[in-house]
């Protein structure tokens, strides 16, 4: 479950910087008051552990899970 939630957050991070490079644009700084507003550096700092979380995924053993 913390594997999906974090590769949810790396998705909403990756989405926010292809507007940034595509159209200037930050939705996160849009939507919740600018970049130096506390709740946007909330947001940037799950983004930013959520993505070092994610290096791990590359090490990891996969396991097949049967249904």
């Amino acid at each position: 479950m913390f594997d999906r939630i974090a590769l949810l957050l790396v998705i909403i991070g990756a989405v926010n910087w292809g507007l940034i490079g595509i159209f200037q644009f930050d939705l996160v700084a849009s939507i919740f008051g600018g970049q130096a507003a506390v709740l946007s550096r909330i947001i940037y700092t799950l983004v930013g552990a959520a993505g070092l979380w994610c290096i791990t995924l590359l090490f990891r053993d996969r396991v097949a899970v049967k249904e």
